[in-house]
Order: structure tokens, then sequence, then C-alpha cells
């Protein structure tokens, strides 16, 4: 398959989101969400790419695995229709419609082919210079059986947004069983598994919080997932996501 695209006329409503720790990696330079598929012959690439550029402490990386691909053979393992929705709500906010794997999207507002990581570097690049995105310095703790995450004061024109947390699975190895990747067994990079929102944010420095206990779901155990990120982003709450303002990781193991 080369490069696999859709066209929505219409976007579904955003459930998701995710993030970096300034304090243990210094400034962050981005947040990258990578829209893959297992069903998808060209995304391999892309996730080769993404696990590559998790080894940079300044950018956050994470797979956001879709499901629209699932009828050609192959029910994605990882997938959430949420991140379907999430890929469709970005190209409304944008207005220019495109939804694809693999796809990444850049600090919320630029999207360019996954495979290609010129591209990306080049959108990190774009996004620094013209939006100015990650200025809150976002902190996040794991103690006494709580995730604690701290959101300062507004410092720029940007006074509000949403705040949501991820869980993540680090690795995950999948044998794929039919489709187009059939035979193989591809690896995901920090792979997200739900998206929990934690609150409001309205330029006022703020704390969220929730217990660890509370973070799995129906799909996967607490001992699945070894990292957790959190993210404030900008027009959230509508079907149009916006400019990441800032971002934390924190480890469970």
């Amino acid at each position: 398959m080369n490069y696999r695209h859709i066209t929505f006329a219409a976007a579904l409503i955003c459930t998701s989101l995710t993030a970096l720790s300034p304090a243990a990696a210094g400034e962050p330079r981005a947040v990258i969400e990578l829209f893959t598929s297992q069903g998808c012959s060209s995304c391999p690439a892309a996730d080769k790419i993404i696990g590559e550029l998790a080894q940079d402490s300044s950018l956050l990386t994470m797979s956001l695995a879709v499901d629209y691909w699932d009828y050609l053979g192959w029910k994605d393992t990882l997938a959430l229709h949420d991140h379907s929705e999430r890929q469709r709500a970005y190209a409304y906010a944008r207005g220019d419609r495109e939804v694809y794997t693999p796809q990444v999207v850049v600090n919320g507002i630029v999207h360019v082919l996954g495979s290609d990581k010129a591209a990306i570097e080049k959108a990190i690049a774009q996004t620094r210079r013209t939006a100015a995105p990650l200025t809150l310095l976002v902190t996040m703790a794991v103690t006494d059986g709580k995730v604690t995450v701290n959101v300062p004061a507004a410092t720029d024109e940007h006074h509000s947004g949403e705040v949501w947390l991820c869980p993540i699975t680090s690795k995950v190895p999948v044998s794929i069983g039919r489709g187009e990747n059939n035979g193989r067994t591809l690896t995901y990079t920090n792979v997200v598994r739900r998206w929990v929102k934690l609150g409001e944010w309205n330029g006022k420095a703020a704390s969220f919080s929730m217990p660890v206990a509370e973070l799995p779901n129906a799909d996967y155990l607490l001992q699945d997932i070894d990292q957790l990120a959190v993210v404030v982003q900008s027009d959230a709450a509508a079907a149009k996501p916006g400019l990441m303002l800032g971002a934390a990781t924190a480890s469970l193991r």
C-alpha cells in the first residue's frame, strides 16, 4: 500500500492527548503524535522513526493506532476509535481534511508524512518559530499511590486549555496474522492506551490529581503501562484541538 489516505467531510469530537517533562529533560521541543495502523504496509517505516525519535529526551513521541483500516483483514490490536476521531478533529481544525496513515501531527498544529523524518524535524522547527508551543512548564509526580500534575500560571496570550493524562506502554511487539503486514512482527513505541481528562486550565496556577489504581480500564492492566504523559492543549474541548501549551511525563517503573 503506498501511503494510505482518506478524506472526511466532517470531523468527530476529539477525546485524547499526551506529553514531556521539562524538569527531567530540559526544555521540551515538541509533542509528536503518530497516527498509525497495523493494517497499513506504509506504516512500519514511520513506526521505526518514532522509535528513533523517542530516544531524544526533548521530544514526546506517541503512537496512536487507528481503527479505520481494520476492514482490510486485520483488526489492529492497539487501535482505539478515539484515535481515529482525534485525527479527524485535527483535520477539521486545520481545514484541510487530510487524514491518512502514517501521519504525524507536531505540537498539535502541523501535519507531515510520518515516514519522512526530515519533514518531522522541519515541522518541529516551524512550530517553534511561528507558534511558540510548550511554554507552560508543566510538572508531574507519582507519589503515595497518586499522580499529581502542576500547571503554572499563563505567561503569554494563551489562558485556557484542557489537561489530559495518558497511560503509555513504551514498547509493544505485535505479530501480524493477516492483512498487508501478514507474517511480520512489528514493535510499537510509546503506545497510548487511554485518555483521562483531569480538568480545565483557566490561566491560573492549578494542580490536578488521580489515584494510580484508577489508571487501568477493561482493555489493559496496571502492569501493562510503564509511563504516564500529560498535556495541556488549547481548544481541546471542541472538535478542534489546537496548540500544545505544556507537557510532562513520569515513569511508573
